[in-house]
Order: C-alpha cells, then sequence, then structure tokens
C-alpha cells in the first residue's frame, strides 16, 4: 500500500510544480508560497477533523521533544517550500524538479548519520544514478 501511497504524492508533487510555474507568472513566489500553506493547513484541518483524528487527541500529550521535533519539520518543509517556489519562478520546472529531488540523496546520507540505518551498494548506485539523472535533466 505504501508504493501507492508514493505515487500519489509523486503525481500530486508533480501538479505542485506545474500548477505552481504558471501560477507564478503574476505572483510573488513568497507570497504564492504562504497562500499555498495557508490553503494547505485549512484542507488539512478539514480532511482531520472529516477523519475523527482530533477525537480523543490531547495537546498535552506530545512531549518537549514532540513539539520540537514537529515545529522543525514545519520550518525546514516552509524553507523548502520558499526555495522551491523562488527557483520554479525564476527556472524551468523540469530543472528545478530534477534538482529539488536531490533531497532523496541527502535523505540517504542523513539517514546514515543520524537514523542509524543500513548502507547498501544498491542503494548507493541508486544514488548516484539519482544525481546523474538531475544532472542530466539541468544541463541546458
Amino acid at each position: 500500500m505504501w508504493l501507492l501511497y508514493a505515487l500519489l504524492s509523486a503525481i500530486f508533487a508533480a501538479g505542485v510544480a506545474i500548477v505552481g510555474k504558471l501560477g507564478l507568472k503574476n505572483l510573488d513566489s513568497t507570497l504564492a508560497t504562504t497562500i499555498r500553506s495557508i490553503i494547505m493547513a485549512l484542507f488539512l484541518l478539514v480532511v482531520s477533523f472529516s477523519l475523527g483524528k482530533f477525537r480523543n487527541f490531547n495537546f498535552q500529550e506530545l512531549s518537549g521533544r514532540d513539539w520540537r521535533l514537529i515545529i522543525c519539520t514545519g520550518i525546514f518543509g516552509a524553507l523548502s517550500w520558499l526555495f522551491y517556489f523562488f527557483a520554479l519562478k525564476h527556472g524551468s520546472a523540469t530543472p528545478v524538479v530534477a534538482i529539488d529531488r536531490l533531497s532523496l540523496v541527502f535523505v540517504f546520507v542523513m539517514a546514515l548519520l543520524f537514523l542509524g540505518e543500513s548502507f547498501s551498494l544498491k542503494a548507493l548506485i541508486g544514488v548516484l544514478l539519482m544525481v546523474a539523472g538531475a544532472i542530466l535533466l539541468s544541463i541546458k
């Protein structure tokens, strides 16, 4: 089931790039990111309430560590979107998205360093192919 969710995520991420590029023609990228974030927050609140995710939930159950990690994730996501939309505004969609997807390479390295995930030759080859693909898609 995770594969279906991952493919749907990729399809919607592609939609963000295309619709975002079209929508940035007459709008500042930071303002577009801000508006997008508000819409996402409202949409996710509706989804969470509709699915009953707040039932029996108590914010006080979250530890200080949980709050710090959620806050960091929010800041990292916001910074990612700010730079992504700025790049889309000033560049072509395909190379911007290709370079953005190098986040997979950074996840691979950080997962090794911080999460203790295992290293394999197959994974390394995959990472190198992703880097090569991003370079090939970005060269004019």
